[in-house]
């Protein structure tokens, strides 16, 4: 059979209305921060609250077969793990997680990370977007199709509980439920962005990322400023450091091993996405008024933001809130680094060379030491297969309106560089809601609810087309 398209929107619609934003407020008001930000996870019981809500809502929709399980290994984050049998012996993969990124500062009147507003078409609250929806929207496209009885592979959906912290306890899911989780010849991902809300985004790259603290010792305690002069400011030295990396003036990365080599493919992309989007790649950035983005190009924003690696300080220590700033020369400064990478660079590599010029030669005998978070692989997707490509485009043709798209982003997803090791024959549909305004993980994230409700019909209408294919 072939999905009926306005039954399919319609479906989706009421689901969304009914039973998904509901559920996501639910969701919104748990404190599910992932384990790099709430160490004390499993005392607080918030992400074990989430991934009940998820099971206890998936397991109440009525497809043929479904089996809905909280997997748990010792030392580590749960996973939810769900199978739809479907027809035949192929399998799609869909994946999501159930952890959030911390509170964030800033919220708006009326808002706040724990508190799910609804205001027009947004949806307000940390998690929703990024991506508490992910479950509720792949059952939803599989439920549509069972309806209609329109045929497709059977599905696994793997919702995870560490993304934010990097996916560090995910292997090990993976590898124990291998036999499980077979060989998909389909993911589709959750968890990614999009340019605007008037066409279907597909991801086609991921930026990697590697950080670490860099710390630099110059005193044994803090001493009168009147030191100053004879002993270096802490401070300075780590922007020396910092220059060894960063051209402070440009942003530009200085070492060859920190770059790659845009492939054609996505430089055309990238071209077409700027086209649609002119300079809201920019616009919609919440700059102050007079300030100005690096560039003004579209073209070269968008890649500035996916294939250009960029260094960026997040956190500080050994800096007194200037309230209690006094005239002390402090002993030691410590600065939180993400450095994004192209998704062809290896991360690995990359960590050991920052390491390695960070820590040489330190400037007046200080103590420096970098250490490294886990790093995290980018991603390049493979060469999209004909139906694949077409079922994407009617897709975002039928639901949005307009034609598919395609982008690199400037984020990590450390589990698709881990599937597309795994799994190298599948092909992948990476795509979201976090679009323009949405501010992942800064104040004000929000989910854009219609954009959702077309997703989940997309989504619907890529699996229908996957059981079809020749």
């Amino acid at each position: 059979m072939a999905l009926d398209h306005p039954r399919t929107l319609a479906f989706c619609q009421r689901t969304w209305d009914a039973d998904i934003v509901p559920a996501l407020a639910d969701y919104i008001r748990i404190p599910a921060k992932s384990p790099m930000f709430d160490p004390a996870w499993r005392d607080h019981g918030h992400l074990d609250r989430a991934v009940e809500l998820v099971r206890g809502w998936c397991e109440r929709r009525p497809i043929e077969g479904l089996r809905v399980e909280v997997v748990r290994l010792e030392g580590r984050t749960p996973v939810i793990l769900m199978e739809a049998p479907g027809a035949g012996g192929d399998t799609v993969l869909l994946y999501g997680h159930v952890d959030k990124q911390p509170e964030m500062t800033g919220w708006g009147e009326g808002l706040g990370p724990w508190t799910p507003v609804r205001r027009g078409d947004r949806l307000y609250g940390r998690g929703g977007a990024d991506d508490g929806y992910a479950a509720f929207a792949a059952l939803t496209a599989i439920e549509t199709l069972e309806r209609q009885g329109v045929p497709h592979a059977r599905c696994v959906v793997l919702v995870e509980a560490c993304e934010e912290s990097g996916s560090g306890d995910l292997p090990f899911h993976v590898e124990a439920l291998a036999p499980r989780l077979g060989t998909p010849s389909l993911v589709v991902c959750l968890d990614s962005s999009c340019g605007d809300y008037e066409h279907l985004w597909t991801t086609t790259s991921l930026r990697g990322v590697v950080g670490g603290v860099l710390k630099v010792e110059i005193l044994k305690e803090g001493v009168h400023s009147g030191a100053s002069g004879i002993v270096a400011s802490s401070f300075r030295l780590a922007r020396l450091l910092l220059s060894r990396i960063e051209d402070e003036r440009t942003g530009r990365l200085l070492s060859a091993d920190f770059h790659a080599e845009v492939p054609a493919e996505r430089l055309e992309q990238t071209r077409r996405a700027a086209a649609a989007l002119g300079e809201e790649v920019w616009r919609r950035l919440p700059l102050l008024d007079g300030a100005r983005p690096t560039t003004v190009d579209p073209v070269e924003a968008l890649l500035a933001a996916t294939w250009r690696p960029a260094l960026s300080i997040t956190g500080a220590a050994g800096l007194p809130a200037p309230g209690d700033a006094g005239n002390v020369l402090r002993p030691h400064t410590a600065l939180k680094l993400s450095l994004r990478l192209p998704p062809t660079v290896d991360a690995a590599a990359a960590t050991r060379r920052l390491k390695d010029t960070l820590e040489a030669e330190p400037p007046y005998g200080a103590r420096v030491t970098f250490t490294p978070d886990t790093p995290g692989s980018g991603w390049n997707a493979p060469a999209t297969a004909p139906w694949l490509a077409e079922s994407a485009e009617q897709a975002s043709r039928t639901y949005f309106g307009k034609p598919a798209m395609g982008m690199g982003v400037g984020g990590s997803i450390p589990f698709m560089h881990m599937l597309g090791e795994r799994f190298p024959r599948a092909q992948f549909l990476i795509t979201g809601l976090l679009g323009p305004e949405s501010n992942a993980h800064g104040p004000n994230e929000f989910l854009h609810v219609p954009t959702g409700v077309r997703l989940t019909a997309c989504i619907a209408h890529v699996l229908a087309d996957h059981a079809g294919r020749r």
